[in-house]
């Protein structure tokens, strides 16, 4: 809960301020230890002696890391291979011949502290730019228990219990508003910074702030299954999918690191062997230690993609893992469901044609006829004939299935529904110029008009496609159930690539799947759903998105991509997020595998001093921590 992670918090901010001391001190020793063997002309040992104080002050950590994984058999890791580099260094100085080298190794150690102070500080601002969904859940709740309202953890409430929500609070659990009005704040779980009017019989959802009114609310679900720890467990799984990146990286760190402690060791013996002077080579293997150190890429490259998915959840847009913001990264094709993603899958009339009875008595008889149906285009036909309580008498309700509603008025059969139905019971219909699903009207056999009502179009559809075309998406396309001159009219206003209309579930599958095989090589397919009718194609698509999912568990489990509230414009910015991410990973590989390259050959040819390994080691790190911290904007 919100407590726990406080005192994480508290805990990796104790850290960083453990190492900046330490890091302090055993600078301001390192420089003593200096002064001193400038001042006085001590022996070898005694000056070793000198150097080992802020030696172990920085590197007592380091070592006691690299004993605990050589007793585990995981001996090539960064701490091993800087507890050789160091140790060497210092040893150096006592073979015949050869200048003491222990600033230089009390410097590394002291460095790549600094650089592992530099991953911290990076790691807890990674996790603080998810932070605002550590703190969603609220540590306390009000329960109504036995006519009293007293405070409990939330996880003890049940399902059907009474809560009150005062203003200034989160919503612990998801319930419905019994008693209440009020304004909530949505931004920690939709990034939607606009609140939303809430009242009796409303939906609200874990994780929200109550801005205003008080509110009682009946608990729907308990607080583990509630939205805000739902979101909470998706965001803190998402590291354990993986990016092809990421995979490369762990792979890449197992076989290189062997190999250059392998030519590290030849690096010493054989031009020794063959007459070289073995001071000499041992401190350019040495230095070849130092540099072969993977961790800037082992360190940035997961953070670049943590920071990426913590941007991300900032925006509403949940991401189960950063191999889902690679295929993003990669998107070529991406194909939108209709209803309900790109339109408001609210029906409403847009048309009344009459032919021989007025405009509002044809209104009149519809509403009547769908009183008891809870189809769309029957509710929409109820809210454009609101004043429906009359003494007419509607009797002998009949659905008939795939045609529409039969009921007796007043005496007379009414039948509403398609141009199937007016054929089954004689009455001459005829078309409409109007795009939109047309409800006929018939009574006692007679045509007496129809009613058009259409679907609205989201205010940011059309936005949405011009965003995705300039973020070079190659192919939009859309897939529905409605007549195709619904589906062409949508399709064109938005500007779409492509359309198919009168789909099944199954056919909706069939044509992504040939879609899939239509796109470009190494590029990716997305399908945009609303995640609860859409799960076979959100499944099947590379990546599959679902968008309005706010309290809906279907969404959150059918999808890769989970877009809190319902504006497809999300889209245009996860895939900007997860190329940003992409680019700010790629750039800290070829820069760390450069540089390291680099002076790698110029430590074997002798150029190279161990100031330059440090660099290439620690300074690539922290230069490429900087970087990865961008991902987090």
């Amino acid at each position: 809960m919100a407590h726990e992670h406080h005192h994480e918090e508290h805990h990796h901010n104790g850290e960083i301020r453990e190492s900046i001391i330490r890091i302090a001190a055993a600078s301001v020793l390192l420089v003593a230890a200096v002064i001193i063997e400038h001042k006085c002309n001590l022996p070898t040992w005694q000056l070793l002696l000198i150097y080992l104080v802020p030696y172990l002050v920085a590197g007592f950590d380091t070592l006691k890391e690299a004993a605990e994984s050589l007793a585990h058999g995981e001996a090539l890791d960064e701490n091993f291979l800087m507890t050789i580099a160091t140790i060497g260094a210092l040893a150096i100085g006592f073979l015949p011949g050869a200048e003491p080298q222990f600033p230089e190794a009390v410097f590394v150690m002291l460095f790549f502290q600094i650089g592992e102070l530099f991953e911290h500080i990076a790691e807890g601002r990674s996790r603080r730019s998810i932070s605002h969904l550590m703190d969603i859940r609220p540590d306390t709740a009000n329960l109504e228990k036995d006519g009293q309202v007293v405070v409990v953890n939330p996880a003890e409430i049940k399902i059907d219990d009474i809560i009150v929500v005062k203003p200034g609070e989160r919503v612990p659990v998801d319930g419905i508003v019994i008693e209440g009005k009020s304004s909530l704040d949505t931004v920690a779980i939709s990034g939607e910074s606009v609140p939303r009017s809430v009242g009796a019989g409303d939906e609200i959802y874990s994780g929200c702030v109550n801005l205003s009114g008080v509110l009682r609310v009946r608990a729907v679900k308990e607080f583990g299954q509630s939205t805000a720890s739902r979101i909470l467990e998706l965001v803190e799984n998402a590291s354990g999918n993986k990016s092809r990146s990421e995979n490369f990286i762990t792979r890449f760190a197992k076989v290189y690191t062997p190999i250059v402690v392998a030519a590290a060791v030849l690096l010493s013996v054989v031009p020794t062997l063959c007459g070289g002077n073995f001071a000499t080579w041992l401190y350019r293997a040495l230095m070849f230690l130092v540099v072969s150190c993977p961790c800037a890429l082992v360190i940035s490259v997961p953070l670049a993609f943590f920071g990426g998915i913590g941007g991300a959840s900032r925006k509403g847009i949940l991401v189960k893992g950063s191999n889902y913001l690679e295929a993003l990264s990669r998107l070529d094709t991406v194909v939108f469901d209709k209803t309900g993603t790109l339109t408001e899958g609210v029906f409403e009339v847009t048309a009344v044609h009459p032919e021989i009875i007025e405009e509002k008595e044809l209104l009149h008889l519809a509403a009547h006829v769908e009183r008891y149906s809870t189809h769309p285009i029957a509710v929409s036909l109820r809210n454009a004939y609101p004043d429906e309580a009359d003494d007419c008498t509607v009797e002998n309700v009949e659905e008939i299935s795939g045609k529409g509603v039969r009921a007796t008025v007043n005496g007379r059969t009414v039948c509403v529904g398609n141009s199937a139905l007016m054929d089954m019971v004689g009455a001459q219909w005829h078309p409409c110029e109007k795009t939109g699903t047309i409800a006929h009207v018939a009574m006692d056999g007679e045509y007496m008009g129809h009613i058009v009502i259409s679907d609205r179009i989201k205010a940011d559809s059309a936005e949405a496609v011009k965003a995705l075309k300039a973020a070079g998406i190659s192919r939009t396309v859309m897939l529905t159930g409605d007549q195709n001159a619904v589906g062409k009219a949508v399709a064109e206003e938005l500007g779409l690539d492509q359309w198919y209309a009168g789909l099944l579930p199954a056919d909706k599958v069939a044509r992504v799947e040939e879609l899939l095989a239509g796109r470009g090589r190494g590029r990716t397919l997305a399908f945009v759903g609303d995640g609860i009718n859409d799960a076979p194609v959100l499944a099947r698509a590379d990546v599959g998105i679902a968008m309005g999912a706010l309290g809906s568990d279907a969404a959150i489990e059918a999808s890769d991509v989970v877009l809190m509230d319902d504006k497809p414009g999300k889209v245009a910015t996860a895939v900007k997020i997860a190329r940003r991410t992409l680019r700010i990973a790629r750039e800290n590989t070829w820069f760390a595998i450069g540089i390291k390259l680099l002076v790698l050959i110029l430590a074997a040819l002798g150029i190279a001093t161990m100031w330059m390994a440090v660099f290439a080691d620690v300074g690539v790190t922290v230069l490429a921590v900087l970087n990865s911290m961008r991902a987090l904007r």
